[in-house]
């Protein structure tokens, strides 16, 4: 019996890597004030940006249903596979309980949930990790023991271009944002059990690359064999210099460039930058 990975559109995995390992990504819904739309389907994540800098007020995301999720899982069973279903942080979306609820509704041993406690490229690296091992006759056990020992080291470090989004979406005060603008503040993030949290800060956009990567070797330590993932927020510029530093000062094995969607860019906003990769 083959293994299906399935994730969801808040996994930013890049489009040519969804279809080499055939993963299937099931969409959230962005909601703007002209209508509803389903994440990187009905809503190109260029277009998602150009709507989000246009739109007076911030559009809101809707998790998946348990539903959508029925669905999806229901036609794999019906073709005779075994699904492994990796979402975002249960703790930042609500759309990974919508999956424990489907997996229940349909009572199938044939169905298995994973929790990454991770954000945009952190669980995909994750899926892919799962998808490769498939691809390979991999057991289900056998991904899962591997993600749970992942889980524990991936590492999130993010910036964002302007506090704007973080403010609109109650995630910083006004009062906060409005001087963190007038003293050119870039927030460092992180991703810690489940949840976005402050890392570091610095003044001014020169030094925000260099600052992230001088904590991602402190956290990271060696990188010859690792990969590293750098996602972007509508931005390839930053993300081909982040990538020019992170050759020159890490040295990685490799590194995948991913755009980051909608389900995090409605609250970070364009040009925000990451680094992903495994301490």
């Amino acid at each position: 019996m083959s293994i299906k990975i399935i994730a969801d559109s808040l996994s930013d995995i890049p489009a040519q890597l969804v279809q080499e390992y055939d993963i299937e990504i099931v969409p959230l819904t962005i909601i703007f004030e002209d209508g509803e739309y389903k994440d990187r389907v009905d809503l190109s994540v260029d277009e998602f940006y150009q709507k989000l800098t246009t739109s007076s007020t911030l559009p809101r995301t809707s998790q998946i249903t348990p539903a959508e999720f029925e669905a999806v899982f229901r036609k794999y069973l019906d073709e005779g596979r075994e699904i492994l279903y990796i979402g975002a942080s249960s703790k930042a979306s609500g759309t990974y309980q919508s999956s424990v609820i489907a997996r229940s509704m349909l009572e199938s041993d044939k169905i298995h949930t994973f929790d990454t406690m991770a954000l945009s490229s952190g669980i995909g690296m994750l899926v892919i990790e799962a998808a490769k091992m498939a691809k390979e006759g991999k057991t289900v056990n056998e991904i899962l023991e591997k993600l749970e020992t992942m889980k524990e080291k991936i590492d999130h470090i993010f910036t964002v271009d302007t506090l704007e989004y973080l403010q609109k979406g109650g995630r910083l005060s006004a009062t906060k944002a409005a001087i963190g603008t007038i003293l050119n503040i870039k927030p460092i993030l992180t991703v810690e059990d489940g949840l976005v949290k402050p890392l570091d800060q610095v003044r001014g956009k020169k030094k925000v690359l260099d600052k992230m990567i001088d904590i991602a070797k402190k956290r990271g330590e060696d990188f010859t064999d690792k990969t590293v993932m750098i996602s972007h927020a509508n931005n390839i510029e930053i993300a081909e210099k982040l990538k020019e530093v992170v050759q020159n000062e890490l040295n990685p094995k490799e590194i995948i460039i991913g755009e980051i969607g909608a389900g995090v860019g409605t609250h970070a906003g364009p040009g925000t930058a990451a680094i992903f990769y495994l301490r």
